[in-house]
């Protein structure tokens, strides 16, 4: 059984989903601590041909707090931005009432915000894997970093563990081979798709993928990518 486990992040971008398209089970790591500057809570939405940073208002933010022990608050503007910059995007009467639903939410709770989000992203795509969050699990919570992995895929009985690239400096083979473990890391590949007719502006969010490509489109993009 493939599995992934990823923190969750605010509309991240296309190579998470694909992260999700590669595996069989999900986890959302809820249960480390949030990190500053991340993209726990913004990311980056096509404006006026350029990038730009759409933010998610937290309270008590800090990185010795977990994730879920962060609240999601104070009002924001993001929809606003959303409807100005991808008002004319040919896919915005079909992918706008989606991210109205998202950010309506009265949820509070930064983590159980977060997996709404992407649980209703992925239904949009079509993806469904097994689906878990990190703090529902039995497992010894005193572990960190790989252990703390390692312990989650011997938990949900996975053979394979796939990773985003930025993992290969936190785990190493041999460690997973010792528990029958295969480890895999996911290389997407270069993507582009007609945007506003100027040059393509890559790593934006997920929104930008679903404003440009009916969802056909968006399945055909989330296979772009290799296992290494």
């Amino acid at each position: 059984m493939k599995l992934a486990i990823m923190q969750p992040y605010l509309f991240p971008y296309l190579g998470y989903f694909q992260l999700i398209h590669a595996v069989d089970a999900f986890v959302v790591y809820d249960d480390v601590n949030y990190i500053k500057g991340g993209w726990i809570n913004r990311n980056y939405i096509l404006a006026n041909g350029d990038r730009q940073l759409i933010t998610l208002p937290l309270q008590g933010a800090s990185p010795n707090k977990l994730i879920n022990q962060v609240e999601a608050g104070g009002p924001h503007k993001i929809l606003q931005s959303l409807r100005h910059s991808y008002g004319k995007a040919p896919h915005f009467d079909a992918v706008f009432p989606l991210l109205e639903d998202i950010l309506a939410q009265t949820e509070k709770n930064l983590a159980r915000f977060l997996d709404y989000q992407l649980r209703r992203i992925c239904n949009h795509l079509g993806l469904r894997p097994q689906w878990h969050i990190s703090s529902a699990l039995d497992k010894d919570n005193g572990l960190r970093g790989q252990d703390k992995v390692l312990s989650i895929c011997e938990e949900l009985g996975a053979t394979h563990y796939i990773n985003v690239p930025g993992g290969k400096a936190l785990y190493d083979q041999p460690s997973f081979a010792a528990r029958g473990l295969q480890l895999s890391f996911i290389q997407p590949r270069a993507v582009s798709y007609r945007q506003f007719g100027t040059g393509f502006v890559p790593s934006l969010s997920i929104i930008d993928v679903m404003m440009f490509n009916d969802r056909e489109q968006c399945a055909r993009l989330l296979e772009e990518y290799d296992l290494v």
